[in-house]
């Protein structure tokens, strides 16, 4: 597990669908973890998600199913902060700032702009100015470490560059974050062996009922291999998915069921089944303890959203100053 301590960690997830294992074991449980030693910002960013979800009631009921997951697994209101996006305005107010120094090649360079481009998503200026919107989130809270996977390690590397040419026009006054990169985890993969991901519609939920579950395991694509034969345990999405939930021992036990034959891979889904099942069983109680009362949900949203602003606000008033920004009016905070 992570060693990082007495750090501000700045992280958010995109509410652009149902959570899903791949999501858990890649960044939320390394997320939870954080928050016992060090000042974490964890955000539902619902501005990102404009960019693919054009659905209102789409955008707000997926907002607050990630927040509602997230304390589920164990995010504690009283360690980090969860917040919304969109509670904290001077971020787009940021952002812009940010667009008028930021130079049209280094956006042109975005491996997710050109990923997403490749995959036949219609551009849009969103979609082409999100790392400005990204820079924004991780700056305008004085973020020392990011955590993102390798292939994530390029956003933080720009907003790096922003940061840097602001402060070389206007001194020392964005705070210079770092790519905190997670610890290394196997490929998660989806039911038909690529890596899990909503856009290839092969996940498996967090939070779904056991019917949906075992639909989706026994759904694993395998090849057609008869029951009597032995198996190759290493290249199997049934064991590499068993790794994630399994001990050693039990894991080395299902490679040997599957060398010696005799095991179809329906017992093994089977096994899997139970073990994905079992594991987020704890997690399940207190979604559904959260999930009836949804006021306390929204309390820990709008307490949140408050110690952001003021944060927020802090590094704008240093912002604008620097910058030359006037303001006429502020805000008073008990009206927030």
């Amino acid at each position: 597990m992570l060693e990082v301590h007495g750090k501000r960690i700045l992280s958010g997830i995109q509410p652009s669908g149902v959570l899903h294992i791949g999501n858990y074991f890649g960044a939320i449980r390394q997320h939870i973890a954080l928050q016992e030693d060090n000042q974490c910002y964890y955000f539902v960013a619902n501005y990102h998600a404009m960019t693919t979800i054009h659905d209102k009631d789409e955008l707000t009921q997926n907002t607050l199913m990630v927040a509602l997951d997230y304390l589920a697994l164990g995010l504690n209101p009283q360690k980090a902060v969860l917040f919304v996006q969109s509670d904290v305005p001077e971020v787009t107010e940021l952002a812009w700032m940010l667009s008028t120094i930021t130079p049209m090649g280094l956006l042109e360079r975005a491996h997710a702009y050109k990923d997403k481009l490749a995959k036949g998503i219609s551009p849009n200026h969103g979609l082409f100015a999100y790392p400005v919107l990204m820079a924004a989130d991780i700056l305008i809270y004085d973020s020392h470490l990011v955590p993102v996977g390798k292939d994530q390690k390029q956003h933080v590397e720009m907003t790096r560059d922003m940061a840097e040419k602001f402060n070389s026009l206007y001194g020392e006054v964005l705070t210079i974050p770092d790519a905190l990169i997670l610890p290394e985890v196997a490929v998660v993969p989806g039911i038909d062996g690529q890596k899990m991901s909503k856009s290839y519609g092969n996940t498996i939920e967090i939070f779904c009922d056991y019917k949906t579950l075992k639909s989706r395991v026994m759904s694993i694509v395998t090849d057609s291999t008869p029951l009597e034969a032995p198996k190759d345990p290493d290249n199997s999405t049934i064991i590499d998915l068993y790794k994630l939930f399994a001990s050693a021992e039990e894991v080395e036990a299902m490679r040997q069921k599957f060398l010696a034959g005799g095991y179809g891979y329906g017992h093994a889904k089977k096994e899997l089944l139970e073990k994905i099942w079992n594991y987020f069983e704890p997690y399940r109680k207190k979604r559904e303890e959260l999930a009836a009362n949804m006021d306390y949900v929204h309390q820990v949203l709008r307490e949140g959203a408050f110690k952001a602003r003021e944060s927020a606000e802090q590094v704008m008033d240093r912002v604008r100053k620097a910058a030359g920004v006037v303001r006429h009016i502020s805000f008073d905070k008990a009206f927030m």
